[in-house]
């Protein structure tokens, strides 16, 4: 018998190359050349222009700005997901509507609408106090100064970000193992003691989907441009604004979104890497398979 066809083993077969293979690479190499020709040689892209403001001062401030922005929106926001998760998996049915009723608007909205609503916002209530209800004010600031162009961008993208983190940390809860909870209950932990547990689990799923949301809300920014804070792409609007070389400085711009979103994204690929780690599903070595049933048709 042929060892080569028994049941244990695969023989190795070249599979045939469809012609087409060829002709699509044809086709994607032409248009390849066909885009390059384009961009090098049409003189209304203004590769000088981009190659003078690409590492401009206003340029780079925008940039430190946009970075700042994103900072401090992960940070508030994924605090927020955190409490919103917890409501939402709560036993309390009042507490958990509440956690949902929150999350449904502002992922229902559109954030656009967020950021100019926040900067509007006293339009709605021209001064915000602090009193008793239907009694005296006790404290009260003028809205406008209180809710900056970079007040209203933090609220608005760290409000819709906390949404949006608390379905990511909810999955990483539900992920968790149900016997996990069921003991330390049974062993009368407290709530707190018990999410102390669960949460550190939690972390393998919770991580790489939080950091695609983080190239997600660096490239959110790009909205507070209409409030008239000064990110990264108000700064490139600003510049053309005064030269009218309009493409070059959006070409600017893509550039630093381009290389920023690059580079959270390989990050975010080292950490799924990373926590990916001792959960792939482990497949029986062809080499040693193949052996064993050869050595076992010889026998037989």
């Amino acid at each position: 018998m042929n060892v080569t066809e028994g049941p244990g083993l695969r023989p190795r077969r070249n599979p045939k190359r469809s012609p087409w293979r060829y002709v699509v690479i044809a086709a994607m190499l032409f248009l390849a050349l066909a885009l390059a020709d384009v961009v090098l040689t049409n003189p209304n892209f203004g590769w000088p222009v981009v190659g003078r403001y690409l590492f401009s001062a206003v340029i780079l401030d925008g940039l430190l700005l946009t970075l700042e922005l994103t900072a401090v929106v992960m940070v508030v926001g994924s605090v927020l997901g955190v409490i919103l998760a917890v409501m939402r998996t709560s036993t309390n049915t009042f507490v958990a509507r509440g956690a949902w009723a929150y999350i449904w608007f502002f992922r229902g909205t559109p954030l656009l609408i967020q950021v100019i609503f926040w900067f509007n916002i006293a339009a709605l209530f021209p001064r915000i106090s602090l009193g008793v209800p239907f009694g005296p004010t006790l404290a009260g600031i003028d809205a406008n100064t209180l809710v900056t162009p970079w007040t209203a961008a933090v609220l608005a993208l760290s409000l819709n970000e906390g949404a949006y983190m608390a379905e990511i940390v909810r999955g990483g809860l539900l992920g968790v193992d149900r016997g996990q909870y069921e003991a330390a209950q049974a062993l009368g932990m407290r709530p707190s003691k018990v999410f102390g547990i669960i949460l550190p689990q939690a972390v393998r799923t919770i991580i790489p989907p939080t950091a695609n949301q983080l190239v997600t809300t660096f490239k959110n920014t790009a909205l507070v441009s209409v409030i008239g804070l000064a990110d990264l792409l108000h700064s490139a609007q600003v510049v053309y604004a005064l030269n009218y070389q309009t493409i070059p400085l959006l070409i600017v711009a893509a550039f630093w979104y381009l290389l920023l979103t690059s580079l959270l994204s390989y990050v975010q690929s080292l950490l799924e890497r990373r926590y990916s780690k001792g959960y792939a599903p482990r497949s029986r070595p062809k080499a040693a398979t193949g052996t064993s049933d050869a050595v076992a048709l010889k026998e037989a």
